[in-house]
């Protein structure tokens, strides 16, 4: 199975790029997760936020490697709790699915997203800075991992 992350956003905060990898490393080769960063569109103070939402979901689209089954990450998808994201992957695993996990921009993801998406995510009602969502994503994935083969990292 293939695990990629695709983010829109680049030049990280060095705790945000640390955090992930510290989670990512834990992983074993079959879960490894791949995080391609997409260039943010330029926002300027009259720019029409749509269009710029559009305009990197185009980006986004384009970047999606091929055989891969798209999950994007937005706050109106369904929520998942830790063991439905470890059947997730172990189904994922079983059929030898290559997975893409998509994060928007900060003003969030394009429709064209949404609908070519086989789930649509929602890790939280809440608003959550973009940076740290790439964190919640590999140490969510670190999680399910260890509920999969009853490593000590999981407690619940």
């Amino acid at each position: 199975m293939a695990i990629k992350l695709l983010a829109v956003g680049r030049n990280m905060p060095q705790w945000v790029d640390q955090a992930f990898h510290d989670y990512a490393k834990r992983l074993p080769p079959e879960y490894a997760i791949d995080l391609i960063e997409i260039r943010p569109e330029v926002r300027g103070k009259n720019e029409n936020i749509q269009k710029v939402i559009e305009r990197e979901g185009q980006k986004i689209l384009k970047a999606i490697p091929d055989q891969h089954t798209l999950i994007a990450l937005d706050e109106r998808g369904t929520a998942w709790n830790t063991q439905q994201l470890a059947n997730h992957l172990k189904r994922w695993r079983e059929e030898e699915r290559k997975i893409c996990l998509v994060i928007g921009g900060p003003d969030g993801l394009s429709e064209a997203c949404r609908q070519q998406a086989h789930q649509v995510w929602s890790l939280s009602p809440l608003t959550l800075p973009h940076p740290l969502v790439r964190v919640i994503i590999a140490e969510q994935i670190y999680r399910a991992w260890s509920i999969m083969t009853h490593h000590p990292y999981h407690r619940a």
